[in-house]
């Protein structure tokens, strides 16, 4: 089973970098599987229905969430009735779900959305909520699982890396927008603090810099704006399963001039 990971979608110039790309990377590399972070999809805050089904038509398979999952009030039917998810951990009664199973190259494989503690909203233990659903999951027959870990600190991101290595196929970080260098495999699980933003890659965080630069320099907050016209990236991990081990990892970075940069993943023995 080959999978594949895009962490957060930032607004129309990531969007339009899954429609450029996608399609074509999933038959160069035979990638069975799909899924993508779209907590930023539209406009750089949430996403509407309009922009899911576009994203689902893309080639994307499932799509995940964050700390902006319900910055578009028209997610919470599209939680219940397509796949995607919330992260896991809010409390009881919050609709929808961060766990879903696929039937993917004749296997299951279960994808979980948790999200972090440090800078972000309450949600319940993200630790306890992902070692207990992968016990579940495991006492259910299911050994291939993927983790989005949306979470602001890398020392939480490795330490859930700690909790669930050898446990879990894969681990990938999201919600910084800044990919990270250290993409590994550890006892059979894929791992990488933050694959970073698909979209703007010549501002901040994907956001005009005019803003965030007046918030720095003066303490005085405005609202974030995607820009029309910037430089684009995409950024796509491509991981490969067998028998809930991952065996082999890449990431692909493509620019919008034309520029590929692939990083393979090391493996600690």
């Amino acid at each position: 089973m080959k999978i594949a990971f895009i962490g957060d979608i930032v607004g129309r110039p990531g969007r339009s970098m899954i429609k450029e790309h996608l399609k074509r990377l999933r038959r160069e590399h035979g990638i069975d599987f799909v899924i993508a972070n779209y907590e930023n999809a539209s406009h750089g805050f949430g996403v509407t229905m309009k922009n899911a089904h576009e994203l689902l038509g893309m080639g994307i398979d499932c799509m995940s969430g964050g700390n902006h999952t319900w910055d578009k009030k028209e997610v919470e039917p599209l939680l219940e009735s397509l796949p995607m998810l919330r992260p896991h951990n809010y409390p009881e009664g919050v609709k929808g779900t961060g766990c879903k199973i696929f039937d993917v190259a004749g296997e299951k494989l279960a994808v979980l959305n948790i999200m972090g503690h440090y800078g972000m909203p309450y949600v319940d233990n993200a630790f306890r909520c992902a070692r207990d659903t992968v016990a579940q999951l495991k006492s259910e027959g299911i050994h291939h699982i993927f983790l989005d870990f949306h979470a602001e600190a890398s020392s939480e991101k490795r330490g859930m890396l700690m909790l669930l290595s050898g446990e879990v196929s894969g681990i990938i970080g999201t919600h910084t927008h800044v990919g990270s260098d250290d993409f590994q495999i550890v006892g059979g699980t894929a791992y990488l603090s933050d694959i970073g933003l698909s979209g703007c890659r010549d501002n901040v965080i994907g956001m005009d810099a005019k803003v965030p630069l007046d918030r720095f320099l003066t303490g005085v907050a405005g609202r974030f704006e995607v820009p029309e016209k910037c430089r684009k990236i995409l950024q796509i991990a491509v991981m490969n399963l067998e028998g809930g081990k991952c065996n082999d990892a890449f990431k692909l970075k493509i620019f919008d001039d034309g520029r590929v940069i692939r990083t393979d993943a090391w493996v600690e023995e």
